[in-house]
């Protein structure tokens, strides 16, 4: 049986064999393409991500202003990302003329999973670092956000070429089609479970992956840290999207001394962000699906709640609920909750509380809140993660100089500006020889100064 998606790529990979994407003005339209589709529909992209999961007014803006400053840095810094680089070889081989030189060369077709949370940032955000990068993009946005989905399906085709930019919509009898068919890169934002699943798929073609996933997030305050800030910072990067955030603080782990204290703080973050009833706050997102509300629900243990603890599994909703004191054997601690439900604990030991996080899946990011530079410097060098921020959260994720991404169970590769550039571009490292120039290094070697010949490579 025919794949019903071969049809997409068999003309994604005629155009690109062409080498029509390669060239800058190219690339440039394409980007101009982008920022358009983003421009001219903003107000309909914000009302389909609102009615999909009610995501507030800031966060619907996040999703189209985000795009549209990668989209900037790219067009100002495209001709220097795209320039061969000159790179330092062996003295001897640059003294008898030879050259290193690196240039960047587009994969050829990608094919970009996007996932519900933030489905036009992080379907789009992938598809224009590849597109900067000379590769022609098939885009598949999450079924589960059906509004939005059926919306960007509506806009690709107006605004690019189907050789350029294509778009396939449709859930997992969809997904595994595509995966079927052997991209020259597949670029999959997601669960780990799912993300499994993509790389066996990609191993059968050998296809290169890219795969941002997620994990429960570590966030450490410790007995230096400023109260006031640490809990306003937590309170909105857990609960923004409501909790549906793969950066956002999973638990928090406070040190005895303050611990009381933080909560206070926190339950008043959190009152001050959403008011007494968060169910009427128009700056509350929903949960993605009844499943997921359910799900959520059953990680709060009514005797630990301090603040929150309400839900309604069919409305959606899930109270900002904080768990305190939590242990590592509570249910919101065995796996990334991605939900408005926040574990809380205190510590005594920071090198023995590293110890336990060590031993866990390596989360995509990481929070230290203090003041103490002997602390931080001991967390940052003990704990592997993808990314994360100190006295910060959540923002470190859209800077384009800080390279983003996962490491082992959250992900592999990075990308935003030039690491997504890069990441997107194959390298190509050549060896420019002089012709003019002897290098006798080939046999027969009988009366041959062997050493003196390979010294030119050292």
């Amino acid at each position: 049986m025919t794949n019903p998606f071969q049809s997409i790529l068999d003309a994604q990979r005629e155009h690109f064999l062409t080498d029509a994407t390669k060239g800058y003005d190219w690339r440039i339209d394409q980007l101009d393409r982008m920022e358009r589709m983003l421009a001219d529909n903003r107000e309909a992209l914000c009302a389909a991500l609102h009615e999909d999961f009610g995501k507030p007014p800031f966060e619907q803006l996040f999703e189209i202003t985000v795009p549209t400053g990668v989209i900037r840095y790219y067009r100002e810094n495209l001709k220097a990302l795209m320039a061969p680089e000159t790179v330092k070889i062996p003295d001897g081989l640059e003294a008898t003329g030879n050259r290193g030189v690196i240039y960047k060369e587009p994969y050829g077709v990608t094919l970009v999973i996007g996932p519900f949370n933030a489905p036009i940032l992080l379907l789009l955000d992938p598809a224009i670092a590849a597109l900067a990068a000379g590769n022609t993009v098939v885009l598949k946005p999450a079924n589960t956000t059906p509004r939005t989905a059926a919306l960007l399906a509506d806009l690709v085709p107006r605004y690019f070429a189907p050789e350029n930019v294509a778009i396939v919509t449709g859930g997992r009898e969809q997904i595994s089609a595509l995966l079927e068919l052997p991209f020259d890169f597949i670029f999959f934002t997601g669960s780990s479970a799912v993300g499994k699943v993509v790389m066996r798929a990609a191993a059968e073609h050998l296809t290169p992956v890219l795969l941002e996933l997620g994990g429960q997030n570590p966030t450490i305050v410790d007995a230096t840290a400023n109260l006031d800030v640490a809990a306003d910072r937590i309170a909105w990067g857990h609960n923004a999207i409501s909790g549906q955030w793969c950066i956002a603080p999973g638990y928090v782990c406070v040190h005895e001394s303050v611990a009381d204290a933080f909560i206070v703080r926190l339950k008043a973050s959190i009152m001050k962000m959403y008011g007494e009833d968060p169910s009427r706050s128009p700056d509350f997102a929903r949960m993605i699906s009844t499943h997921d509300a359910e799900r959520v629900a059953s990680y709060i243990l009514p005797e630990k709640v301090v603040h929150g603890g309400r839900f309604d599994v069919e409305a959606r909703y899930v109270e900002p609920t904080v768990l305190y004191p939590s242990d590592w054997n509570d249910p919101a601690l065995q796996q990334e909750v991605f939900g408005p439900v926040l574990p809380v604990m205190a510590y005594g030991d920071l090198t023995a509380l590293l110890k336990v996080i060590k031993r866990k899946p390596k989360p995509l990011a990481a929070y230290i809140f203090s003041k103490d530079r002997q602390t931080i410097d001991h967390v940052l060098a003990s704990l592997s993660f993808g990314g994360g921020c100190v006295n910060q959260t959540n923002l470190h994720c859209w800077i384009d100089s800080l390279p983003f991404g996962g490491v082992g169970n959250s992900g592999m590769g990075k990308y935003y500006g030039k690491a997504g550039f890069d990441a997107l571009s194959n390298t190509k490292a050549m060896l420019i020889g002089n012709p003019d120039v002897e290098l006798d290094v080939f046999p027969p070697y009988a009366g041959k100064d062997i050493a003196k010949n390979l010294s030119v490579f050292s």
